[in-house]
């Protein structure tokens, strides 16, 4: 292979450029286009990128819902740039904070007809980035020749979204007494695709040929660790760990997918939404994700990694049972996990049960 780098390289290299501002070139059969994420964009650059050709803003189907903008494409639309869009109006577009003071942003004329692979493309990077689902794309005539000129990421849009989840490789492991189970070690993952590294933490000696008791516990900063009322997730953590440690064996996936895969920003952006009124599910919609952008199979992975292949999961959503069992895993029984209901959380938790399927 020598020093270059290769695809699953180039698309860690393009998350990162585009957290920055840099714009990346992605390749289809039916072209190239330059593409720039809209929160992180500058007016030098998109003034040099509408130099190019003719840009569309690609907003998810959820956020068009949103706008009124029509989406030909189904699960997106392709909003045309009007000649005198700044970088404040490409930022109203793509994100919803000023939407119920400033709600006049269209009509939005959307393009209809012609492949939109490189669009839906931009918008999954963009979100693999933990950006708001929202990208500047130009059509470009070489798109190699372009990267090459302005020494820009090349990568080919039909890698930007795995067939498979990215293989994982133990880092390190090490014992650490928890306070609920003083028989615990941490393991350490790393993704090949410079994604974020995810933990297990082992309690005890669970045998591999029976099932464990599991939990998949999505990272939440402000639960797990500044005790947020908003939310269950801390609550639901220490309620885990101390069954493991009373049973005396068990593994709790700590997954570093924040705001059910949105990130932390975006998550904050949802809580910026729900004290405008809206629940945690329109909430994201309004940002342009879907209800759960999680990828379950990450957790599916770590546990055959680990050595378990049939487990007792620890989870209030059906929907988690069923994800783990699409991925080869056993789930024998569902053991219910409801604690942490607070005044602050209560709606939040009849969305979850009336909207997401959990059973509280």
């Amino acid at each position: 292979m020598g020093l270059k780098p290769d695809p699953t390289e180039r698309l860690a290299r393009a998350r990162g450029d585009l957290r920055m501002g840099v714009p990346v070139v992605l390749t289809a059969p039916s072209g190239a286009a330059l593409v720039l994420a809209a929160e992180t964009l500058g007016p030098g650059r998109l003034a040099a990128a509408r130099a190019l050709g003719p840009a569309v803003l690609a907003i998810t189907g959820r956020r068009a819902a949103t706008l009124k903008a029509r989406a030909y494409d189904g699960d997106l639309a392709r909003v045309i740039l009007p000649e005198a869009a700044d970088v404040a109006w490409v930022s109203a577009v793509a994100d919803p904070k000023d939407d119920l003071t400033a709600p006049m942003k269209g009509p939005l004329a959307t393009e209809r007809g012609g492949p939109a692979e490189l669009h839906r493309a931009a918008l999954a990077l963009a979100k693999a980035a933990r950006l708001l689902p929202a990208a500047i794309v130009v059509p470009v005539p070489d798109g190699r020749a372009l990267a090459e000129a302005e020494n820009l990421t090349l990568a080919e849009s039909a890698e930007v979204v795995p067939v498979a989840v990215s293989p994982f490789a133990p880092v390190v492991s090490a014992r650490v007494p928890l306070e609920l189970a003083e028989t615990a070690r941490l393991h350490v993952f790393r993704p090949e695709d410079g994604a974020e590294e995810h933990y297990a933490i082992e309690i005890g000696a669970p045998d591999r040929d029976r099932p464990v008791l599991a939990r998949l516990h999505s990272a939440c900063f402000t639960g797990d660790l500044l005790g947020s009322l908003k939310c269950d997730c801390g609550a639901q953590l220490r309620a885990a760990l101390a069954q493991m440690g009373q049973e005396g064996a068990g593994v709790l996936l700590y997954l570093n997918q924040e705001g059910r895969g949105i990130g932390l920003a975006n998550k904050m952006r949802a809580y910026s939404l729900q004290d405008l009124g809206f629940d945690t599910v329109e909430a994201n919609h309004r940002l342009g994700f879907e209800d759960d952008e999680r990828d379950f199979r990450i957790g599916a992975a770590l546990l055959e990694r680990l050595g378990f292949r049939s487990v007792r999961l620890m989870t209030n959503n059906p929907a988690k049972v069923d994800r783990l069992r699409g991925c080869g895993i056993e789930v024998v029984e569902r053991v219910p996990l409801k604690v942490g209901e607070t005044r602050f959380n209560h709606h939040y938790l009849q969305t979850k049960a009336l909207k997401s399927g959990h059973i509280l």
